[in-house]
């Protein structure tokens, strides 16, 4: 399948979106811009960038998508980075420090920064800036997670480094803590002419969910996430029993398994002890996963979960709300931003919430069904990659203008 140009948008969004990004690209010009993450493949960034850096080549502004390299030494270390930023207590000893910037330096000393904008996504790779302090080009830490409330210890390990950049990017202003640079926000977004998220013909859910041995003989509800500590899989599992005790139905969990994610395992098998042997709870874990066979999987659910604990900003949700699906989220991170209670979705604060979620949308279909017309409306009002497009256009406007509070486009 051959990847979609920008109008191939027009259809989903309407000619003047495109017309909007056409003339925003004409006033950037000439530019380049490099994207810097840790993994490839698993995670929403990585997914994000397959599909947005082809279309900022096509609208003129070349752009390229290097990946850090490190063992599993340094994606352990970065792992406890990432939990202990969105708040775990942690104790770090001065070597991992030292370790993580000898990766970094590695990393850097294999790499060229020659583009107009370097973006560099979450902390894995946020020591990169320490080798480019006399830069003549713009560098933007773009952050994907909740930073309200970091581990004080290695948020001043890590502050230094990050008010280096020219900017910072953070999903939600909840997200961000005081910094010295100027910060913006980017919502996520997902590609609707993507695999995971394109329409599908009904056959070929039914061949996927066969596939895996999934009966359609009861209502389906799912979470498609990573097995991650944080979006609460066993909670997950626990909010599935409660409510099957008054409501009929299967439970779904679904992940993959990311390069960067040494602890995926770890919490499968605690995810499967708490499952036991109960024959309604199908769990699968693929790494990497098909795209189209999650599309499948969401649309053959009658609920999808994200019952996040903390939270970046959830792709999945907004996936599940894109093909009109009720969705029932932890009201943490960016899942507000997409939730809206009692309209788009249900928001929760608790197994117990999560369960009770559950046995109203399955006992009440009218309601289930305009919380996923609502909620679609919402995605493709905020949630698109054309909007993301857009926020890249003006950041490289608004980063040539660092003191204007407007800029006028002749």
């Amino acid at each position: 399948m051959t990847a979609p140009t920008l109008f191939d948008y027009k259809e989903v969004v309407g000619p003047d979106i495109i017309e909007e990004l056409t003339i925003l690209a004409s006033h950037v010009g000439n530019r380049s811009i490099k994207m810097v993450n840790s993994t490839a493949v698993g995670g929403g960034v990585a997914e994000m960038l397959h599909r947005i850096v082809p279309l900022l080549n096509d609208m003129g502004i070349q752009t390229k998508w290097d990946v850090i390299k490190g063992d599993d030494e340094f994606f352990e270390i970065t792992k406890t980075f990432h939990n202990a930023l969105q708040g775990k207590e942690e104790y770090f000893h001065e070597d991992v420090f030292k370790t993580y910037l000898a990766y970094n330096e590695k990393n850097n000393d294999e790499m060229d920064f020659d583009e107009d904008l370097i973006v560099i996504h979450d902390p894995q790779p946020a020591a990169l800036i320490h080798w480019h302090q006399n830069r003549k080009n713009r560098w933007v830490w773009r952050c994907h997670i909740d930073m309200s409330q970091p581990n004080p210890q290695l948020w001043s390990f890590l502050k230094p480094y990050v008010e280096k950049y020219d900017a910072a990017i953070f999903s939600s202003a909840l997200f961000s803590t005081e910094l010295s640079i100027p910060q913006y926000r980017f919502y996520p977004a997902i590609d609707p002419l993507a695999d995971k998220n394109r329409e599908l013909d009904a056959s070929y859910v039914d061949s996927v969910l066969a596939k895996y041995g999934i009966p359609r003989d009861k209502p389906i509800v799912t979470q498609i996430s990573r097995y991650d500590p944080w979006k609460d899989p066993v909670g997950v599992v626990q909010a599935f029993k409660m409510a099957r005790k008054y409501v009929d139905c299967r439970l779904l969990l679904v992940g993959d398994k990311a390069a960067d994610d040494p602890e995926a395992e770890k919490i499968l098998e605690k995810v499967k002890a708490e499952a036991g042997d109960d024959p309604d709870i199908h769990i699968l874990l693929f790494s990497p996963s098909i795209a189209t066979e999650i599309n499948a999987f969401q649309r053959a659910s009658d609920i999808v979960l994200q019952k996040s604990l903390r939270e970046g900003f959830a792709l999945t949700v907004s996936e599940a709300l894109w093909k009109g699906r009720p969705v029932i989220g932890g009201a943490v991170g960016g899942i507000p931003a997409q939730i809206i209670d009692g309209y788009t979705g249900l928001l929760v604060h608790s197994v117990e919430g999560a369960s009770l979620g559950i046995r109203a949308l399955l006992t009440q279909p009218d309601f289930s069904k305009k919380l996923g017309e609502n909620g679609h409306q919402r995605v493709k009002d905020e949630f698109l990659i054309t909007k993301n497009l857009k926020r890249y256009l003006l950041l490289l406007l608004a980063l040539d203008r660092p003191q204007e509070q407007t800029i006028f486009l002749n």
